[in-house]
């Protein structure tokens, strides 16, 4: 079951609105009176831009953002390759500036999803005859520019608001509780309007529970982005996700699963995904592509995943994160690739034919051309063997197998390019589960009988075969949340409110906590002089 709801996201099929890549840029409409929606099938299509917008960036660039900057993920260099003008080793030593391709690109994005949301809004809301479909239909636009603005306010703080299409002037920046306040009223608006159905029906687009879920992850960060705490308030949205009885946790033998090509609406843990596709055409200046098997493939297992191009095998764990995955009986040990490599009998080792000085480039022997064959065994640490400066670790086949791979998201051999069609889970039930039993142990009050033991356990009991914990503190929290959403973006986020974000991994010592927010671009300065510069940056 695949890809129901394909045509929301294929802007050649749409044809309705052309996109703006940015706030100031006034978007053209090809929108008129003799193809307004009549129902709701043809206001899914005309809402469909902004859907495409929201593809954009989440799986190659914005994972990074919130990935390599914590000790979840390193991109180190390889002989040179992947250098990229210390793009990656800036992400990871936290010395990134507002003209690092990355911040540049992602406000760019989170903007664009904004702009086009407000365009739809605009012109659906004044010209579309009113039926059932279309408060709903509006509703569910107002939620995709609120998550938006929530990525926005994760990730930059102090941001504009900005909801009136057409309105060029410069916004000055809100403060990060004002936009949260702003985020908070237009779910709360919303909610009634959306629809409480899960599955087919409503896959890849918010319905009631995703509003609630974005809620119970904003009341969870409060203190965070507010400064004041609302754990009563996570606890109560997780309560109405919970109570709606429409999710599971998937269980053991389906949690690998979840992340295949062949994900889609039948996972039970789903609440909100973003639909991937290769076959898709993108009019936005955003990849829309999911290249995690670029990115996480070591070069020698082409054949095993059958791949139908050579992966860069260039993204790698530290072994900070990866302790956290102590337990042997636990199946997300599975989303890893860790030490000697097989191929998929398991027995039939995976082997490279290279040269000595192909494989150690720092081999001194006589005989360096001569042929040499060696099974693939991927080592936990990354060493900055050749250059410590331009984060290097040398490119041959020890520098290439530096660092355990992770998986999760699996490779689709299928698709004739470097581009999957594994969809990307945005909020899963599982965080329900965890939310719930962190917010009740930072202060919260215990409902439905539900402890953060019996929460935990609950979900552990669907993970590994291990014994039940005996108690559950913070950090048992923060463990299991590594286990749990490894490679699904959610790291940096979680560093953050547990006070580890300036803390040493890796290369890394920086301890700045102005760096828990990244710089406002030169691009958006340059085209809104109302905007100010977070702290801590120029």
């Amino acid at each position: 079951m695949k890809k129901i709801t394909q045509y929301i996201y294929v802007p050649v099929l749409l044809c309705i609105l052309s996109a703006c890549y940015k706030l100031e840029v006034p978007i053209k409409s090809e929108l008129t009176p003799d193809v307004f929606p009549t129902d709701s099938a043809q206001f899914l299509s005309a809402a469909g831009p902004a859907y495409v917008a929201l593809r954009g960036n989440i799986s190659v660039e914005y994972f990074f953002m919130q990935t390599l900057t914590t000790d979840e993920a390193i991109f180190p260099a390889r002989g040179g390759n992947w250098y990229n003008g210390a793009e990656f080793q800036q992400l990871h030593y936290h010395n990134w500036t507002r003209d690092h391709s990355n911040v540049t690109g992602n406000w760019t994005w989170m903007s664009t999803i904004i702009g086009t949301a407000n365009q739809t809004l605009a012109i659906l809301q004044k010209n579309v005859p009113e039926g059932s479909f279309k408060q709903q239909g509006l509703a569910e636009m107002r939620m995709v520019r609120a998550l938006a603005y929530f990525m926005m306010m994760d990730n930059f703080g102090n941001v504009p608001i900005d909801t009136v299409n057409g309105d060029f002037t410069a916004k000055p920046n809100s403060s990060r509780a004002e936009v949260f306040t702003f985020i908070e009223r237009e779910v709360k608006t919303c909610i009634p309007l959306l629809s409480g159905e899960s599955g087919i029906s409503t896959y890849g687009r918010p319905n009631k529970w995703m509003a609630y879920t974005l809620l119970a992850k904003m009341y969870l960060n409060a203190e965070v982005y507010t400064g004041t705490e609302r754990n009563n308030d996570c606890i109560s949205a997780c309560d109405n996700v919970i109570k709606s009885g429409l999710y599971a946790v998937e269980p053991s033998a389906t949690y690998l699963q979840m992340f295949y090509p062949n994900n889609g609406p039948q996972m039970k843990e789903f609440i909100f995904a973003i639909p991937f596709d290769p076959s898709w055409t993108n009019t936005f200046p955003f990849r829309g592509h999911n290249l995690h098997a670029r990115y996480d493939i070591p070069r020698g297992l082409v054949a095993k995943y059958n791949l139908p191009f050579t992966p860069d095998a260039a993204v790698c764990t530290l072994p900070e994160y990866y302790v956290n995955f102590n337990d042997a009986n636990d199946v997300r040990n599975r989303q890893w690739l860790t030490g000697l490599q097989y191929m998929n009998d398991g027995v039939t080792p995976a082997t490279v034919t290279t040269t000595k000085q192909g494989y150690d480039k720092f081999y001194s022997g006589t005989d360096g051309a001569a042929p040499y064959t060696y099974q693939i065994d991927l080592k936990p640490e990354v060493t900055l063997r050749q250059d410590v400066a331009s984060f290097d670790v040398g490119n041959d086949e020890i520098g290439w197998n530096m660092g355990y791979r992770n998986i999760k998201i699996f490779p689709d051999g299928t698709s004739l390019n470097r581009n999957q069609k594994n969809d990307i889970p945005y909020f899963r039930y599982s965080d329900i589960i965890l939310m719930k039993a962190e917010a009740i142990l930072r202060g919260g009050t215990s409902t439905s009988g539900e402890t953060p033991l019996s929460l935990v356990n609950g979900l552990r009991a669907q993970r590994t075969t291990s014994a039940a914990l005996s108690g559950v503190t913070l950090d048992d929290i923060y463990a299991e949340r590594c286990r749990e959403f490894a490679w699904e973006g959610w790291h940096r986020n979680d560093m953050i409110r547990f006070g580890k974000y300036e803390g040493k991994w890796g290369f890394k010592t920086d301890a700045d906590i102005n760096h828990r927010i990244f710089p406002i671009p030169t691009t958006a300065l340059q085209l809104n002089p109302a905007l100010k510069q977070n702290p801590g940056y120029q």
